[in-house]
């Protein structure tokens, strides 16, 4: 069975800087080829990604392209670093414009986003992982995404200035990846499970 996930790295700093979100998500990745899901990793810090609550703010907008890709896709996985002990602004913005596709429906007449599944991935050095978590994994079941058990790994080192994920090597740090691992293959094992067998239509049809 031939599955595809998009990963949206939601940190704040670009494609040209070192991400600790990044090396989190990348433990995830693993799992994910390993099992043959094609994976595509978006960084939105690269993108023009306009504000707003629509799937297409127009001229100059690239949201669209990577939209495309979520329609496609089985699997959908959020990293975000923490910020104020919240999830990042791009993190937000990501999910406002998931927010403004919800109204698109299949070919049955259900939401866009019926039978796919979502996980997350928070990174930092302070307390808000939990809320992190819980904010973005409501926010994709709200809209129509299927949330499996177990689908939220974290690392946060100390609290205040310190090393983070990479510097900090936590990449040994036993429940973080068992976290990671939990969620990869209970994302793969739900997303098949939809993929023979999605949710029936009858009751199921957006108005």
């Amino acid at each position: 069975m031939n599955l595809n996930a998009v990963v949206l790295n939601c940190s704040l700093k670009s494609s040209k800087e070192s991400s600790n979100t990044q090396a989190l998500l990348e433990e995830v990745v693993q799992i994910f080829e390993k099992n043959e899901v094609h994976t595509d990793i978006y960084r939105l810090a690269d993108y023009n990604i306009r504000y707003g609550i629509s799937d297409d703010m127009g001229e100059g907008d690239e949201w669209p392209s990577i939209f495309q890709k979520i329609k496609e896709t089985d699997i959908l996985l959020i990293g975000t670093p923490l910020w104020l002990g919240e999830k990042s602004s791009v993190a937000k913005l990501a999910i406002e414009r998931l927010y403004g596709g919800s109204s698109l429906t299949n070919h049955k007449g259900q939401g866009i986003y019926y039978n796919k599944v979502g996980g997350v991935a928070v990174t930092g050095n302070e307390d808000g992982a939990k809320n992190a978590c819980r904010s973005i994994l409501y926010s994709l079941t709200h809209i129509g995404f299927t949330v499996p058990p177990n689908v939220e790994t974290y690392w946060v080192g100390d609290a205040g200035p310190g090393p983070s994920y990479i510097e900090a090597e936590g990449y040994k740090h036993e429940f973080t990846q068992k976290n990671a691992r939990m969620m990869a293959y209970n994302l793969i094992h739900l997303a098949k499970i939809l993929k023979d067998n999605p949710i029936p239509a009858e009751g199921n049809v957006a108005d």
